[in-house]
């Protein structure tokens, strides 16, 4: 069989999987994408559970385990009792690890959900009339990435008040602009293409081909962008907690368990290094699967 035999099939075969299925077949070959994908699968799953314990307990599980305090056994390490030990109040920390990572996995998707659609919106307007209308958005976009993220967040949690709504706020909106730049581009580089064109000419309106032709021919870069951004909203929340105005005790929020165990770091070494750990392995494997991803929907790679 010739090359050129060979390459007719490898092109068939592609043809056959659609854009998708090539990108699932090419991520299938990134064994560090996938363990990361794998893990977040995992940390998506113990968040569902926790709500399912609740709503089938009524909470008492999460009263039992999670909050109430039992200082006989402050500050013990890890054993066959409390696999991570426990805290400088009692609290068993794999408990209080596993409930927070509903607070940690909700809010990270829910505010890049937000800027996704904030961001989105604009970036499309911006990106399919340009003009003027474009330059007056793009700039506003500017003023805000001009503003540290953290800064903005500290912020907006500081004049609204510290509440899971408000922090959705700060993380999100600092997110709007980098999204809003990322749509622009992918809706400017599909918005003169030949299929665009005559869609306008049998009389589609714009909202039309803005949101059923141009958007879901521009969602690679986009969702790619989307999947990097959850782990530095993660990071954003773990930060605002830290500093005592994201979410408030005595919620096990992976930050505000680690600014609490900051005082007993020399005493109780796994009150602050499981926490960190737990953040530092939930953000790399977002990361990683992100990264595998962007690789798997990249033309450039496609060969």
């Amino acid at each position: 069989m010739s090359e050129k035999q060979v390459g007719n099939i490898i092109a068939k075969g592609t043809e056959s999987r659609g854009l998708w299925g090539e990108a699932w077949h090419r991520f299938k070959k990134n064994k560090t994408a996938i363990a990361g994908l794998i893990i977040v699968i995992l940390l998506v799953v113990i968040a569902i559970a926790t709500w399912v314990i609740d709503a089938v307990t009524q909470g008492s599980v999460y009263n039992a385990y999670v909050i109430e305090q039992n200082l006989s056994q402050r500050l013990d390490g890890p054993s066959l009792q409390h696999i991570f030990g426990c805290d400088e109040y009692g609290r068993d920390i794999l408990f209080r690890l596993l409930w927070g990572t509903r607070y940690s996995l909700f809010i990270g998707l829910i505010s890049i959900l937000i800027a996704l659609v904030g961001g989105g919106f604009l970036g499309a307007v911006a990106g399919f009339y340009g003009g003027k209308l474009d330059n007056v958005i793009m700039r506003v976009m500017d003023v805000f990435l001009s503003i540290p993220s953290m800064v903005m967040a500290i912020a907006i949690v500081s004049a609204l008040g510290s509440s899971i709504f408000n922090l959705l706020l700060s993380i999100a909106i600092p997110q709007i602009p980098r999204l809003a730049r990322i749509v622009r581009a992918s809706v400017m580089s599909v918005r003169d293409r030949e299929f665009i064109e005559a869609t306008r000419a049998v009389g589609a309106s714009d909202s039309l081909i803005i949101w059923k032709y141009i958007l879901p021919n521009a969602m690679a870069p986009i969702i790619v962008q989307a999947s990097l951004s959850v782990g530095s909203a993660i990071l954003s929340i773990a930060g605002l907690s830290f500093l005592g105005i994201g979410v408030q005790p005595p919620a096990p929020e992976w930050g505000s368990i680690l600014n609490s165990a900051r005082t007993y770091m020399r005493d109780a070494w796994h009150i602050s290094v499981i926490p960190g750990l737990m953040i530092m392995i939930t953000v790399l494997s977002l990361n990683l699967a992100g990264d595998g991803l962007r690789d798997a929907l990249d033309p450039k790679l496609k060969n």
